[in-house]
């Protein structure tokens, strides 16, 4: 896995108050009074207005002749900064993308790997070379720019044109990483599509499911340029309709989509879906109670203990009028130990990694500060939800084993107090002060050090805190994309090993799994690798994350899944 950070700002810049210029109105040039031009500006300003008004009840009106079940509506706070695959680097764009186009594979909600544009593929046997044989009735969305026939079937050549964008330097996509191991690839002809990788890799699959790795047409990119992140042209369920940015997002059904369910009727079900951009979450909850919009992501702090009881179920006043989905997530919340710290650091000492992982209650945690929202981390680093996730036996809560640990290492260093700092951001705050109070009382002095999140990003990177909060989520579905944290040629900056972690036996494992092609043979890897970062304990599991999803009583087919992938194309509303 590579992670990149980027850091974008905005400033703006004040002009010099001039009490007499120059305007220019009709292509002539006229000298003006400030009040004048202020005039004018205040009239270009109403015009814009009423030309978004106008757009925005132009495409209310549209939706008339179809009734509220035909609609699939949801609020992204967050925002939508692109809808162009080569930019799904977050779940607000991966979405909004995902209802518009297609890779060669996809996963289900138990994170099968299923065909997609291609209908089947071989892999070598020694799982370098994979070539995929490509559906004929996949076309694009419908568009003038591809002539009278309004469209065209997808060819192996799109997906060469479409990889290729994916590394260009130009494009400066986020996601070429996901092509770093790959050889080659090649159109053999119209309908094969072949990938060689460097060495084998069988995690691949799973790569090439993520939108990154969705085909676009040719003739689309060249003839929108930069402009086709908000004029996208896929292969998806939905297509295209309208964006009003900060204000509305509307995709229509695809009546030519390739799919079709269980009983062989086409997909998708619904004739739109409409993404609305509050960006207050309350806002966003009122219009979800309100039933003005069909479903809801997460929940904030702010309202969660009026909605949940503290075993993770819903208040009475809601479970008559909504539904709640929650299932695993592949997060793995944990404090991460730096190891090359100063030998006089106390977490230099097994002794003292293990007192900390025996030493509070993760299931009190949980219960009472997320709602019962996670499960406790108790089975190791690989999080539930993954195919490889076994009861793998870690640290539960031993606080007298973790008080003799404590006195062994005090006796052994001579030392009558242990002193530890944790290294969070306020969004963790509570989680942190309540492992401060519980190691108190075993004998270990904790002070929680809250800095913003930026600066703990840099500091983790540099190798600057001892003890630092932080999470993992999955880019793909393998446990390989947990254990390469701890992989010692990945020290940082050269990839995810914060806590620069060493272990001979663990290499070796890792190194053999990422060769093994026998699924059940690489997750027993997996398993051995999971048990060893458990004794060594360079990190603190918290918990694994959880999602949660709220839908109205008219909605069924969302589904959920451990990646939090929105699927609408089996979505279905009643009246």
């Amino acid at each position: 896995m590579q992670i990149k950070s980027t850091t974008k700002g905005k400033e703006k810049n004040k002009e010099t108050t001039k009490t007499k210029f120059y305007r220019v109105v009709n292509g002539k040039y006229f000298k003006s009074d400030q009040d004048s031009v202020y005039k004018l500006e205040l009239v270009r300003k109403l015009f814009s207005f009423v030309i978004i008004m106008f757009v925005f009840f132009a495409c209310t009106k549209t939706k008339i002749k179809y009734s509220d079940k035909d609609v699939f509506r949801y609020n992204e706070h967050s925002n939508i900064t692109s809808l162009d695959p080569a930019f799904a680097k977050d779940q607000r764009n991966i979405w909004a993308v995902n209802q518009l186009f297609n890779g060669l594979v996809q996963l289900d909600d138990d994170l099968r790997i299923k065909p997609d544009i291609a209908k089947e593929w071989t892999i070598s046997e020694n799982g370098q070379r994979y070539e995929f044989t490509l559906r004929k009735n996949v076309f694009f969305h419908e568009n003038e720019i591809f002539g009278e026939g309004r469209t065209r079937v997808v060819k192996a050549s799109d997906f060469e044109y479409s990889f290729n964008r994916l590394l260009d330097p130009e494009v400066a996509s986020p996601g070429g990483w996901v092509l770093q191991n790959v050889a080659q690839f090649k159109a053999k002809n119209d309908s094969v599509f072949t990938i060689n990788l460097k060495k084998a890799f069988p995690p691949f699959l799973g790569l090439l499911a993520m939108k990154y790795c969705s085909v676009v047409p040719k003739e689309a990119v060249e003839y929108f340029g930069n402009k086709f992140r908000s004029n996208p042209i896929g292969t998806g369920p939905f297509y295209f309709k309208l964006w009003v940015e900060n204000t509305k997002l509307v995709f229509r059904k695809n009546k030519n989509y390739f799919e079709k369910d269980e009983q062989g009727n086409k997909l998708p079900y619904l004739e739109a879906v409409a993404i609305t951009f509050l960006p207050d979450k309350q806002s966003e909850f009122l219009q979800f109670v309100q039933g003005n919009i069909d479903f809801m992501k997460s929940l904030d702090a702010s309202y969660k203990d009026d909605v949940l009881n503290t075993d993770g179920s819903l208040k009475e006043k809601y479970a008559g009028k909504i539904n709640m989905l929650t299932g695993a997530y592949l997060n793995t919340e944990y404090l991460g130990i730096y190891l090359d710290g100063k030998e006089s650091l106390p977490v230099n000492s097994i002794d003292i990694r293990k007192a900390i992982n025996y030493g509070f209650d993760r299931e009190k945690m949980i219960k009472f500060l997320r709602n019962g929202i996670g499960i406790p981390a108790i089975n190791g680093f690989i999080p539930s939800g993954l195919p490889s996730f076994k009861n793998q036996k870690g640290y539960t809560y031993q606080p007298e084993k973790a008080r003799e640990l404590v006195e062994k290492y005090k006796r052994e260093v001579g030392k009558k107090e242990v002193e530890i700092t944790i290294t969070t951001n306020s969004n963790y705050l509570d989680l942190c002060e309540f492992i401060q109070r519980e190691l108190q009382k075993v004998g270990i002095q904790t002070k929680v050090d809250v800095i913003p999140p930026s600066t703990l990003r840099q500091g983790k990177a540099g190798g600057k805190l001892p003890i630092f909060r932080a999470s993992w989520i999955a880019d793909y579905p393998d446990a390989e994309n947990y254990l390469s944290l701890f992989y010692s040629k990945n020290f940082i900056p050269n990839g995810p090993n914060y806590t620069h972690f060493k272990n001979l036996e663990f290499d070796k494992l890792y190194e053999l799994s990422i060769q093994e092609v026998d699924i059940n043979k690489r997750h027993e890897l997996y398993y051995k690798m999971d048990s060893i970062i458990i004794a060594n304990a360079p990190v603190i599991p918290l918990y694994y994350d959880q999602v949660i999803r709220f839908i109205q009583k008219n909605v069924e087919g969302v589904g959920i899944n451990p990646i939090d992938m929105l699927h609408l194309k089996k979505v279905r509303k009643h009246d």
